[in-house]
């Protein structure tokens, strides 16, 4: 059964392999060790101004901390005030329960992480979690291993938008194998990345509730776990998913980015307590306007080969440079065991500001800009899969305590950046893998529209 015991059990399996790998690499970044370059920015505002110009910063290694680095590294915390000491975190929970728990200031969290905390998703520790603007959009994907390939699987777009046909080869392989051989991982609970793994084998037929095990994994341990064969298949943030594919470790292939089962979707968001804005006021202001700033340089396709190259660094992925690069400069391969080379060239591979016209939702779109709507849309997954029992009366609420526009207006306003006027639109089927449109007035609708659920005999409603 797919449930938080199996969540466990993986998280147990691999905590010896993180605790060595946590320990083996630099893990932070002091404000005494800011490059020249950092150091010779004049800031604009005062840090004596600041209710809290000291602060600790995580993030992950993955693809989405570059932001962070080239705040780091061209003094754009410097800029705004700040006196930014980085830590590098070993997984997804470290980086969300550092705020909860008070260890750090602010953080990246994947896209479900705030709006669960809100709710008590599956058991998760309820905390005030906010978050005003979005790290990235897209840039992650999932992989299978060789025994897929071998039986006939193949990158999503070979299949050319036939769900039916991948989900007879999916079948066919699972009736080859033990349910208990069928296990793929994801780099936290109640997350986009589970509900990503939920989504495409449920729009294919198949339950994963009763015919997967999933397993709770942080992101630099992918491959390893994949390598030794406890996983066939993940869903991670690159570059973990390049990493894979032949050229590189050779042990599997990247089926599908996360942009081909949700177009537009939010990945990384920027996530505080909410105390710490209501007591930082300024220094909150500052920390948003550094990051946006950040996003802006990582967006610009001239500075992305040098992002890219940035960080590659060992205090931040410390991977070779080939394999940040395609995440980041958009020259991305999905690999594969016959000599082919399976390129798709593009900018929307990872979106860190500028959107695409058909990816942006609304006029002054950019990708910085949280939808409430989406955090609306990670909660009616959560009931889906019964993580909450279900759709919160007060959602719109919740969403709007969680994913704080009104702030992001405020704060790019005053950096004379125009922003979307509304907090919700409506996703188009085109946006998603099984050509489902999501209308965020029909929360309860739209869950209950699923005919695969974690109980199908239960209709959602509104207490």
């Amino acid at each position: 059964m797919f449930s938080r015991r199996n969540f466990l059990t993986g998280l147990a399996s691999s905590s010896a392999i993180v605790g060595l790998s946590a320990c083996a690499v630099n893990s932070s970044r002091n404000p005494s060790q800011l490059t020249e370059a950092a150091l010779a920015v004049e800031p604009i505002i005062d840090p004596k101004t600041l209710e809290k110009p000291n602060l600790t910063i995580g993030y992950v290694p993955v693809n989405d901390c570059a932001p962070f680095a080239i705040a780091w590294e061209k003094g754009l915390f410097r800029k705004y005030g700040l006196n930014v000491k980085l830590s590098r975190e070993s997984s997804w929970a470290n980086s969300r329960d550092g705020l909860i728990f008070g260890r750090l200031d602010a953080s990246p969290v994947v896209s479900g992480a705030i709006t669960n905390a809100r709710t008590g998703a599956e058991g998760a520790r309820v905390a005030p979690l906010c978050g005003a603007m979005t790290i990235h959009r897209h840039g992650n994907a999932m992989t299978m291993n060789r025994a897929m390939w071998d039986f006939g699987l193949r990158p999503w777009q070979e299949y050319k938008g036939d769900l039916q046909r991948f989900g007879k080869d999916l079948r066919a392989y699972f009736n080859q194998i033990s349910v208990h051989n069928r296990v793929w991982a994801v780099v936290l609970s109640s997350s986009i990345y589970e509900y990503f793994a939920r989504y495409l084998i449920s729009a294919i037929g198949i339950n994963l509730v009763e015919e997967l095990r999933v397993l709770i994994i942080p992101p630099p341990q992918m491959v390893n776990n994949m390598r030794i064969g406890s996983t066939q298949a993940y869903m991670v943030a690159e570059p973990w998913n390049t990493r894979a594919i032949t050229g590189n470790e050779g042990i599997g292939f990247t089926f599908v980015q996360g942009r081909q089962i949700w177009n537009g979707h939010p990945d990384r968001i920027l996530a505080v307590m909410e105390s710490f804005i209501e007591e930082n006021p300024k220094t909150y202001r500052s920390l948003v306007k550094a990051m946006i700033e950040a996003c802006q340089y990582c967006s610009k396709p001239e500075n992305r080969p040098e992002v890219a190259k940035l960080i590659a660094q060992r205090s931040f992925t410390g991977v070779p440079p080939k394999l940040t690069e395609p995440g980041i400069v958009g020259n991305y391969n999905y690999g594969g065991f016959d000599d082919q080379k399976r390129m798709v060239d593009s900018i929307e591979t990872t979106l860190f500001f500028d959107m695409p016209p058909d990816v942006a939702k609304a006029e002054n779109d950019h990708s910085t800009f949280l939808w409430q709507s989406e955090s609306l849309w990670l909660m009616t997954q959560a009931a889906r899969w019964q993580q909450i029992p279900e759709i919160p009366p007060d959602a719109e609420a919740i969403a709007k305590q969680a994913w704080r526009t009104d702030l992001y207006r405020e704060i790019a306003g005053e950096m004379a950046i125009a922003c979307p006027t509304e907090d919700y639109y409506v996703t188009p089927g085109k946006a998603f893998i099984d050509n489902k449109p999501f209308d965020p007035s029909d929360l309860v609708g739209y869950v209950n529209s699923f005919e695969i659920r974690a109980n199908t005999t239960k209709s959602f409603y509104f207490s």
